[in-house]
């Protein structure tokens, strides 16, 4: 796995959380030194969570730069998913101490960043390195959110599916109806189940 483009200054984005039905789309973007390299870094979503969180550390110690950022649940029904996605893409390109001369973006649709030139790369999480180091932050630093607002509402289990559309998820959500934490543009319950606002 290596950089797409030959550039010390390459920056790596990708989100997670996309497809849950309650908490943020987080996304993570990421600068590598030139000389980096780890055998373990690939998708995030095909490492262990210990994996991820060892990843995460060795990410955080030898990025030329690094930052994270969340869209949350108001923004992201507002703008629909995909927007928010890039949205929080773009916050996170925003954040980062040194300015990327070009970004490396996961899947297949972005909106221009500033004068940056830029390539989507479908599946690029597991081709790019600075894409995947940018999943693994991404993932490591969603779950943690979760993980963190699970506690005011646990019937909905996010400790373990992180938000995720789970069965044990979607009955909480016909028992115990919705949080301030879920989706309202989302389909939160299959066309069968009836749900009350």
């Amino acid at each position: 796995m290596q950089l797409f483009y030959h550039t010390h200054k390459e920056a790596g984005t990708d989100e997670a959380g996309r497809g849950c039905l309650a908490g943020p789309v987080t996304a993570a973007a990421v600068i590598l030194p030139e000389n980096f390299k780890n055998e373990l870094l690939t998708d995030s979503k095909q490492l262990t969570e210990k994996q991820r969180l060892i990843l995460r550390t060795v990410i955080e110690q030898q990025a030329v730069a690094f930052a994270v950022a969340h869209v949350f649940p108001v923004e992201i029904d507002e703008l629909n998913i995909l927007r928010a996605s890039i949205l929080a893409m773009h916050r996170a390109l925003e954040q980062l101490s040194q300015t990327p001369d070009f970004i490396a973006v996961d899947g297949n649709k972005f909106v221009k960043y500033g004068t940056i030139p830029h390539a989507c790369i479908v599946k690029g999480d597991a081709k790019i390195q600075t894409i995947a180091a940018a999943s693994v932050l991404a993932k490591t630093y969603r779950d943690a959110y979760m993980e963190r607002i699970a506690d005011e509402y646990p019937m909905y289990q996010w400790k373990k599916n992180k938000g995720y559309p789970t069965v044990e998820h979607r009955r909480a959500i016909q028992e115990y109806g919705i949080t301030p934490y879920h989706r309202k543009s989302f389909q939160l319950l299959p066309v069968q189940m009836k749900l009350e606002f």
